[in-house]
């Protein structure tokens, strides 16, 4: 089933509040290997201009993936998800993600299109604090194989 063209442009609703939580940035860390003090050790992170520990760059992608849970649960997009590949993600940050943060993601899909038999969908995701400070944007690439 090929993945309905008319969502290109659709703007889902924000998801719950995710808190930011200390474990949650050093299991993060720790499952990335990123070594840097900053994502586990508070007075390090204050030693460098932060209010808490931050969270390493790509932790975004559990922000996103909330997010993008929309699409995988609407059957009318016609997105088989045990056919996705990782097709891509692209971070740009207005300033790090830090403990104590509580996000909201809001999702747009940015382009629906296929070749050689495989459908590509490209979303963006806007991540800012429930006070409406921007944090990050995420953008996903994936590919839906196809069944040739």
């Amino acid at each position: 089933m090929p993945l309905d063209q008319s969502y290109m442009g659709r703007v889902f609703p924000p998801t719950p509040p995710y808190e930011v939580g200390r474990e949650k940035i050093r299991e993060f860390a720790d499952a990335v290997f990123a070594t840097d003090p900053v994502h586990r050790d508070l007075a390090e992170a204050r030693a460098h201009g932060y209010r808490d520990v931050i969270a390493p760059p790509t932790f975004a992608i559990i922000l996103s993936q909330i997010a993008g849970q929309q699409l995988v649960d609407d059957p009318s997009f016609g997105m088989d998800y045990s056919r996705v590949v990782h097709g891509g993600q692209t971070f740009r940050y207005a300033r790090p993600i830090e403990a104590g943060d509580h996000l909201t993601t809001v999702m747009t899909v940015e382009e629906i299109s296929s070749r050689a038999g495989h459908a590509f969908l490209t979303t963006r995701h806007e991540v800012a604090t429930v006070e409406g400070e921007q944090v990050v944007t995420v953008w996903t690439r994936l590919v839906i194989r196809g069944e040739g």
